[in-house]
């Protein structure tokens, strides 16, 4: 549920199996976080950014909207539909006769998406521990599908990824 509209969203294979190892933890109703107040409500995004600025992160580098603009970007320099991306953002049509007529999900297109990012993203973790096989002479680009180097995205990547 999205501002009151029911919004689908196609999970990868990676993103299920998480979700099932987490079941017994949080149970088989409510949320997977909820509000430390009340277990009513989810955790609000103001809880995801003092975790990331306990974790060091100023707020000049990163917030938890951040990661959907992170996502969007690097979909986008990967080829994606911008309208996938925008119906798995749950983005509401800016065109309003557009979005009076157009009622398409495209959810073949945002599985297919959404289980590339997630390869994607495992990658980018596995890449972290292959460090050591460069020495070995394999390239970088070898190891994971790269992004433009000049780019936001790539830079944040690469910085995740090189610490």
């Amino acid at each position: 549920m999205k501002m009151g509209e029911e919004h689908l969203v196609p999970l990868a294979r990676q993103a299920v199996a998480l979700l099932k190892d987490l079941q017994p933890v949080t149970g088989p109703k409510g949320y997977l976080f909820p509000s430390l107040r009340t277990g009513t409500r989810p955790i609000s995004e103001n809880t995801i950014n003092a975790a990331l600025r306990r974790l060091g992160y100023s707020k000049d580098e990163i917030s938890g909207h951040g990661f959907r603009a992170i996502a969007s970007t690097c979909l986008n320099e990967q080829g994606y539909a911008p309208d996938v991306i925008e119906l798995q953002l749950a983005h509401a049509e800016r065109n309003k006769v557009r979005a009076a007529y157009n009622r398409a999900q495209r959810l073949a297109d945002r599985r297919k998406m959404m289980q590339a990012w997630a390869d994607y993203l495992g990658g980018l973790l596995c890449w972290r521990g292959r460090r050591a096989h460069q020495a070995q002479g394999m390239s970088r680009a070898s190891q994971f599908r790269p992004l433009a180097s000049g780019s936001v995205a790539g830079r944040i990547a690469m910085r995740y990824t090189a610490s």
